[in-house]
């Protein structure tokens, strides 16, 4: 099948949180036989940031960032799609290619709304009564999450989906894996995240107050736009890591941290990205506290959960080296056994397999 995808970007991880779900999954369904063109805008100077060139398993077109740009672009895709697939977040023209993709007319082409952010997206269109989403969600043929559980598919149905599964973060094996510590990172708890407005409280409450609280520990909170926030002395500020740095981040410390943002935690059943990253490298994650935690690894045993601060402090008052690198192997051999990109995408291919049953069936 030829799979045709509007996303962020697949060669930058720039502010770009998706890049490694993209990488990950379309890496995995082109390992099944599908052919799969990836179309990124020219936006957000993530071409200057690119941290991989355009993969063997993908072929990527970047489209200028303007009107003529994304519809020459979906021209292109129109002639040639199996599958059309509009992932959320673009960055641009999202509204008009939201728009504009179920309503093309290509013979055999199914067309796939793919929200990276559901939780964000559901709380949006909620508070909107003139959510363009709230229109033409019905259709599209199918709506994918890459998080959410239950309660977004069914918010999902309520707004018309025909039907929407979750098709959850992952890891890739061949990208994140165990490796020697790097003493520029090394700390007792770190964190990777960028700075958004509906993480950065739950950043103060976890990881800040938490290095308020064990003035004696050290803490790395890195990613884009921290630089210029007050944070204690035994906090070390880092900027942009590149998906390469990302393994030897999470292994040079005791333990790294996962905060999910404010709706993510609403809705539950939301794993990011970061979670399996860790879980790969055989770090020792503790994470806040979220319904559905439990479905990707086991509390307590491969994975640490805190209600806040104070819990956070107390488990690091209690791990040890030996401890944390248990606690890290169990949840990599959870990851590789039920959590994997392959897994994920043997789970598309259904439902891609599906769809081709049901139309030769009707013939």
């Amino acid at each position: 099948m030829k799979i045709d995808f509007f996303g962020s970007s697949l060669v930058s991880s720039y502010w770009n949180g998706a890049a490694t779900y993209y990488r990950g999954l379309l890496k995995a369904l082109a390992g099944l036989g599908h052919t799969v063109t990836f179309y990124e805008p020219d936006a957000f100077e993530r071409q200057q940031h690119r941290d991989i060139a355009d993969p063997d398993w993908a072929r990527v077109v970047v489209y200028p960032a303007t009107q003529d740009g994304w519809r020459r672009a979906l021209d292109r895709a129109r002639a040639q799609a199996d599958l059309l697939v509009k992932a959320s977040g673009v960055g641009v023209f999202d509204r008009e290619l939201e728009e504009a993709v179920p309503g093309i007319a290509c013979s055999g082409c199914h067309t796939v709304y793919w929200d990276v952010d559901a939780p964000a997206t559901l709380d949006a269109m909620a508070r909107d009564s003139n959510h363009h989403l709230r229109r033409v969600i019905p259709d599209y043929d199918l709506v994918l999450t890459y998080g959410g559980g239950a309660p977004v598919s069914e918010a999902y149905r309520r707004w018309g989906a025909r039907d929407c599964v979750p098709i959850y973060n992952a890891l890739d094996p061949d990208t994140h894996y165990p490796v020697p510590a790097n003493a520029e990172y090394v700390c007792d708890l770190n964190f990777l995240g960028n700075r958004l407005p509906d993480r950065e409280a739950r950043v103060e409450e976890f990881l800040l107050r938490t290095a308020a609280l064990r003035p004696g520990h050290r803490f790395v909170l890195a990613g884009a736009g921290w630089g210029d926030k007050a944070i204690p002395g035994n906090v070390q500020v880092r900027d942009h890591v590149r998906t390469a740095d990302h393994n030897t981040f999470f292994c040079s410390a005791l333990a790294t941290l996962n905060i999910n943002r404010d709706s993510m935690v609403r809705y539950g059943f939301s794993p990011p990205t970061r979670i399996f990253e860790a879980a790969g490298a055989g770090a020792c994650i503790i994470s806040d506290a979220w319904e559905g935690i439990g479905l990707f690894l086991e509390p307590g045993r491969e994975i640490l959960v805190a209600a806040d601060a104070n819990a956070v402090a107390e488990h690091l008052d209690r791990l040890t080296p030996v401890g944390a690198r248990a606690i890290g192997a169990a949840a990599l051999e959870r990851v590789l056994a039920e959590h994997t990109y392959v897994h994920r995408a043997r789970q598309v291919a259904g439902l891609l397999d599906a769809w081709t049953y049901a139309e030769e069936a009707a013939e």
